[in-house]
């Protein structure tokens, strides 16, 4: 019964997903997406948000309006070049340029002009550890130096990142100019996974068949959630910390499909060595290696380089680095997190009577639950793999105490690669038999 309703889920979606050539889908993405960049524009509080959706507003009136004019053309020539894949992939580009990357440095120079309602507090805090990191070793302020701040700047001191997050801070730290702005970095690091996650599904080696054109449209797909969704979009204009993390979990996700487990390992552990939320993919993904004798070779770069970049935070200050990564994360720095979005887990911490431990219980259960699954159907397939991810970070985000709207880009994205990582050439039977034919 569930996988029929599974199946029937599937079908619609597939439906959907592949009306008019995909175009119908593409339309109503960015019409969407228009009227949430105008709306923002008008009635945000936060003055970056505004910015992004004044300019975003109209690059995706103009995406949508390309894609129209692609539509009809479609109706009357259904094969014209201009309505097929690769044209999709050139709007989806110039929406990504015109919705993310425009307001981003057009924000980035504003600010290096003086302006200071150009960027979200994360923008100045990855650039306050760069700095930190390289005139002291570590991107960490102490307790101590915390307390000692004005109580209105204790937040801005904290760093709730991995250390390598601090790498994307570190331009600023050696020159003051608009392209030295973490965001731009973050959107070079964004890209970059991005094109090798692309490159490692399509080279794939696979005869043209509709299982593999489907497959590109997937990838196609995927991409546009991993960027000119508002969620992701704006994020990248103004803030941008999660993008180079999310691409690097999806390269990770890609090179599983192509049956690259090391390469794998070494992706995830990337995006580990940057943030905590890679480190669920982390462990999905050792445990994908182990079904296919490669646990070891997954781990070895998932979690060796998140250790490798908190061992020398460690060696120059520890209690900095708790403070940080630990304390403060978990509700007992000098100052709490303001990420308070009206998630089930906020709710519940907020509303009801020793609520936070109910939230805590609940985020537990949810967690010994997807151990439970693991442990008795370890995913065999990159697909069931970033399903389980998926699924997995939306419960979390759900349940966590305090949590942040945008988090919802994780899931929202993994969810949406995993038709991209379909292998056309490699039967059902081949996938579930568990073997990997290269590191």
């Amino acid at each position: 019964m569930v996988d029929d309703q599974t199946d029937r889920r599937r079908r619609h979606w597939r439906t959907l997903d592949t009306a008019a050539g995909g175009l119908a889908l593409d339309l109503g993405v960015y019409a969407v997406s228009a009227i949430f960049a105008a709306i923002t524009a008008v009635t945000s509080t936060l003055l970056p948000h505004r910015a992004w959706g004044t300019v975003a507003a109209a690059g995706y009136l103009l995406a949508a309006l390309a894609v129209l004019a692609q539509l009809l053309l479609h109706r009357r020539v259904p094969t014209s070049r201009l309505t097929g894949l690769p044209a999709r992939w050139a709007v989806t580009c110039l929406a990504w340029a015109g919705t993310a990357l425009l307001p981003l440095i057009w924000q980035s120079i504003d600010r290096a002009g003086g302006r200071t309602d150009r960027a979200q507090e994360e923008v100045l805090v990855v650039e306050q550890a760069g700095i930190r990191l390289l005139e002291h070793g570590t991107p960490y302020l102490g307790p101590d130096a915390i307390a000692a701040l004005p109580p209105g700047e204790q937040l801005l001191g904290y760093t709730p990142y991995q250390p390598g997050m601090a790498m994307f801070g570190l331009p600023r730290a050696l020159a003051d100019s608009w392209w030295t702005d973490s965001r731009v970095w973050f959107a070079v690091g964004t890209a970059l996974a991005l094109a090798l996650a692309v490159a490692a599904i399509r080279g794939t080696p696979a005869t043209p068949t509709d299982a593999t054109r489907r497959r590109d449209a997937a990838v196609l797909r995927g991409v546009q959630a991993a960027t000119v969704l508002p969620i992701c979009s704006l994020t990248l204009a103004t803030g941008g910390d999660d993008l180079p993390v999310l691409a690097l979990c999806l390269l990770a996700l890609a090179l599983a499909a192509a049956d690259r487990p090391g390469w794998a390992g070494l992706a995830v552990g990337l995006a580990g060595a940057l943030k905590l939320f890679a480190w669920p993919v982390a462990l999905v993904l050792i445990v994908w290696g182990l079904t296919r004798r490669a646990g070891l070779r997954v781990a070895a770069g998932a979690i060796g380089l998140p250790i490798a970049a908190l061992v020398p935070a460690m060696l120059v200050d520890r209690a900095a680095l708790i403070e940080n990564v630990l304390r403060f994360p978990l509700g007992h720095g000098l100052v709490t997190s303001p990420a308070q979005s009206p998630f089930p887990g906020h709710l519940i911490a907020t509303t009801l009577p020793a609520g936070r431990l109910i939230a805590a219980g609940l985020l537990i259960a949810a967690g010994l639950a997807i151990a439970v699954r693991l442990a008795r159907r370890p995913p065999r397939t990159a697909v069931a793999t970033t399903l389980i991810c998926g699924y997995g970070l939306l419960a979390a985000i759900a349940l966590m105490p305090s949590t942040r709207f945008g988090y919802l880009l994780y899931p929202l994205a993994l969810l949406t690669w995993a038709p991209a990582l379909h292998r056309p050439d490699v039967p059902a039977s081949g996938e579930r038999s568990g073997r990997t034919t290269s590191a």
